[in-house]
């Protein structure tokens, strides 16, 4: 299997910290490393250097660099334009089918939180092998902890089979961000996981779903094939930008047939960190402590998330379920459940011209 690490976000609801010019899996947001290095050394344990690949854009590539010096440019895919995760999984899928067709494939989130390593790789071994037994697409699910409204919600049918420690299920269906109403039910019904993005196939399979789900991406993407083939960069960057800019839950997951797809239930301690609160609930622990990073002071302070740089003291007095932000040029403050609104900013600062603070 070969595993693709999809460093190309820009992690919006993280800003200040998360920015344009270096996004949030460029940072050191939970640990000492960054989050992409994270990523990489965590697949290290299990896959060779050989089969551990990148997908990011050309402006992110001397960050890449930055922190993986040794990578060699055959292992950078390289998407012409940001055009979200259909596109750029696709382009991705048809590189690789004119090589490796039918060789399974994962692709890895740079940005993720994984507690149990040991179980988050059984997880992707098994998805391997549930692909070469079946030829179904396998997904990966977490059990939901509270409504979340910026997730997907992935539901389970009958259990398919138990490989090992880990249980494989039908699947019944996905739906991408639901209000807090549906999510309240889909985490109270018991039958819906937490989709997270561990999407795993084999490049023939993937490029046939979106001829099958998205047809104008998919006959863009059979003209992405025959530029790269004749190596052909424009064109393939023409041809790449006739693909619709939309995520691959959208373009295909939510209208495949439940045939077509296995889940696995990963609980291995699994965040997103996509926004400050949702970062505040993976770290904070069962009693909600405050989460600091840099030199803080916390009076009277709880369930609160204060982040600072390293030269800079932080103090908080009185506060309860706030997040405080410092970085160089900017401060963010808000409420702790306020912080998925942080992406009101940063539209505000796109549509009122004031870019250099993205």
């Amino acid at each position: 299997m070969k595993a693709i690490i999809l460093a190309g976000g820009t992690g919006t609801r993280m800003w200040p910290m998360s920015r344009a010019s270096r996004p949030k899996q460029f940072f050191n947001i939970v640990g000492d490393q960054v989050l992409i290095r994270d990523t990489y050394e965590r697949l290290a344990k299990s896959f060779a250097p050989e089969d551990i690949y990148f997908s990011l854009s050309p402006a992110l590539e001397p960050l890449l660099r930055e922190h993986f010096p040794e990578v060699e440019a055959d292992h950078l895919f390289l998407e012409p334009e940001k055009r979200d995760t259909g596109p750029a999984m696709g382009f991705v899928a048809a590189a690789l089918e004119l090589t490796d067709p039918d060789e399974p494939i994962v692709f890895i989130p740079s940005d993720h939180y994984i507690r149990d390593e040991e179980l988050f790789l059984t997880c992707l071994r098994t998805g391997e092998k549930l692909i070469r037994e079946t030829g179904k697409l396998v997904d990966i699910g977490v059990t939901p902890t509270f409504p979340s409204t910026v997730l997907g919600y992935t539901q389970v049918g009958e259990p398919f089979k138990t490989m090992g420690d880990v249980e494989v299920f039908a699947f019944a269906g996905h739906t991408e961000k639901p209000d807090y109403e549906v999510a309240k039910q889909y985490v109270e019904d018991g039958s819906y996981l937490w989709h997270a993005n561990y999407y795993m196939w084999t490049p023939r399979k993937f490029v046939e779903a979106f001829e099958r789900y998205a047809p104008e991406t998919g006959a863009a993407l059979r003209d992405v094939q025959k530029a790269l083939r004749a190596q052909d960069e424009a064109a393939a960057a023409e041809a790449f930008g006739r693909t619709e800019k939309i995520s691959i839950d959208y373009a295909v997951t939510e209208k495949m047939d439940p045939s077509d797809v296995l889940i696995i239930r990963g609980d291995f301690g699994w965040s997103d960190i996509g926004a400050w609160d949702t970062l505040h609930d993976r770290l904070s622990g069962e009693d909600a402590q405050n989460v600091t990073k840099g030199q803080a002071i916390c009076i009277d302070t709880k369930r609160s998330l204060i982040y600072g740089p390293k030269e800079k003291l932080v103090a908080v007095i009185g506060m309860e379920g706030v997040v405080v932000v410092d970085t160089q040029d900017t401060l963010l403050v808000c409420r702790l459940e306020d912080a998925q609104r942080v992406k009101d900013v940063v539209k505000h600062l796109q549509e009122s011209g004031h870019e250099s603070f993205l």
